[in-house]
Protein backbone atom coordinates (compact mmCIF):
# COMPACT_ATOMS: atom_id res chain seq x y z
CA UNK A 1 0.00 0.00 0.00
CA UNK A 2 1.64 3.23 -0.72
CA UNK A 3 -0.18 6.67 -0.83
CA UNK A 4 -3.58 5.52 -0.11
CA UNK A 5 -3.07 3.18 -3.20
CA UNK A 6 -2.93 -0.28 -2.99
CA UNK A 7 -0.51 -2.09 -5.93
CA UNK A 8 0.22 -5.78 -6.72
CA UNK A 9 4.32 -6.07 -7.12
CA UNK A 10 6.36 -8.61 -8.81
CA UNK A 11 3.58 -10.82 -10.41
CA UNK A 12 3.93 -11.86 -13.91
CA UNK A 13 0.69 -11.30 -16.20
CA UNK A 14 1.77 -12.78 -19.60
CA UNK A 15 0.91 -9.71 -22.28
CA UNK A 16 -1.71 -10.76 -24.37
CA UNK A 17 0.01 -12.31 -27.93
CA UNK A 18 -1.79 -10.39 -30.74
CA UNK A 19 -1.64 -7.66 -29.47
CA UNK A 20 0.82 -4.78 -31.47
CA UNK A 21 2.64 -3.56 -28.44
CA UNK A 22 4.16 -5.39 -25.42
CA UNK A 23 4.47 -3.98 -21.77
CA UNK A 24 6.66 -5.33 -18.73
CA UNK A 25 5.03 -8.31 -17.59
CA UNK A 26 6.39 -7.86 -13.87
CA UNK A 27 5.29 -4.52 -13.50
CA UNK A 28 3.57 -3.08 -10.45
CA UNK A 29 -0.28 -3.10 -10.98
CA UNK A 30 -2.81 -0.63 -9.29
CA UNK A 31 -5.44 -2.63 -7.65
CA UNK A 32 -9.28 -1.09 -7.91
CA UNK A 33 -10.31 -0.98 -4.12
CA UNK A 34 -12.67 1.36 -2.01
CA UNK A 35 -10.59 3.75 0.00
CA UNK A 36 -12.46 2.47 3.06
CA UNK A 37 -11.13 -1.31 2.33
CA UNK A 38 -7.40 0.01 1.79
CA UNK A 39 -7.67 2.18 5.59
CA UNK A 40 -9.24 -1.30 7.01
CA UNK A 41 -6.16 -3.04 5.32
CA UNK A 42 -3.45 -0.68 6.01
CA UNK A 43 -4.60 -0.34 9.48
CA UNK A 44 -4.26 -4.59 9.99
CA UNK A 45 -0.90 -4.71 8.33
CA UNK A 46 0.53 -1.41 10.78
CA UNK A 47 -0.98 -3.11 13.75
CA UNK A 48 -0.74 -6.39 13.77
CA UNK A 49 1.86 -7.01 11.68
CA UNK A 50 -0.19 -8.54 8.77
CA UNK A 51 1.04 -9.22 5.13
CA UNK A 52 -1.26 -8.74 2.09
CA UNK A 53 -0.92 -12.23 0.12
CA UNK A 54 -2.45 -12.79 -3.23
CA UNK A 55 -4.48 -16.04 -3.22
CA UNK A 56 -5.76 -16.27 -6.44
CA UNK A 57 -5.80 -14.42 -9.85
CA UNK A 58 -8.39 -14.73 -11.86
CA UNK A 59 -10.21 -13.31 -15.77
CA UNK A 60 -13.47 -12.08 -15.64
CA UNK A 61 -16.12 -12.48 -18.11
CA UNK A 62 -15.20 -8.84 -19.18
CA UNK A 63 -11.58 -9.49 -19.60
CA UNK A 64 -10.60 -8.13 -16.11
CA UNK A 65 -7.74 -9.83 -13.89
CA UNK A 66 -9.28 -10.45 -10.58
CA UNK A 67 -6.85 -10.64 -7.38
CA UNK A 68 -8.13 -12.14 -4.33
CA UNK A 69 -6.15 -11.00 -1.20
CA UNK A 70 -5.66 -12.37 1.73
CA UNK A 71 -4.11 -11.26 5.00
CA UNK A 72 -1.68 -13.37 6.37
CA UNK A 73 0.45 -14.22 9.90
CA UNK A 74 4.04 -15.29 9.25
CA UNK A 75 5.22 -18.10 11.38
CA UNK A 76 6.99 -18.09 14.75
CA UNK A 77 10.48 -19.66 15.20
CA UNK A 78 8.99 -22.57 17.16
CA UNK A 79 6.50 -23.38 13.62
CA UNK A 80 9.68 -23.13 11.81
CA UNK A 81 11.83 -25.27 13.78
CA UNK A 82 9.00 -28.12 13.53
CA UNK A 83 8.67 -27.56 10.02
CA UNK A 84 12.33 -28.14 9.28
CA UNK A 85 11.95 -30.99 11.61
CA UNK A 86 9.76 -32.00 9.91
CA UNK A 87 11.26 -31.42 6.19
CA UNK A 88 14.31 -33.64 7.26
CA UNK A 89 12.95 -36.72 8.34
CA UNK A 90 10.77 -36.68 5.09
CA UNK A 91 13.90 -36.38 3.29
CA UNK A 92 15.83 -39.01 5.40
CA UNK A 93 13.18 -41.29 4.97
CA UNK A 94 12.95 -41.06 0.96
CA UNK A 95 17.18 -41.25 1.00
CA UNK A 96 16.59 -44.56 2.75
CA UNK A 97 13.74 -45.75 0.60
CA UNK A 98 15.70 -45.06 -2.37
CA UNK A 99 18.56 -47.26 -1.41
CA UNK A 100 16.80 -50.00 -0.07
CA UNK A 101 15.39 -50.19 -3.26
CA UNK A 102 18.55 -50.40 -5.52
Amino acid sequence: IRSGECYLKNCEIASYEKSSFKLDTKRDRKLLLHKAEIKKLEQKVQEKGLTLVPSKIYFSDKGKVKVEICLCRGKNTVDKRQSLKEKDLKRDLQREFKVKNR
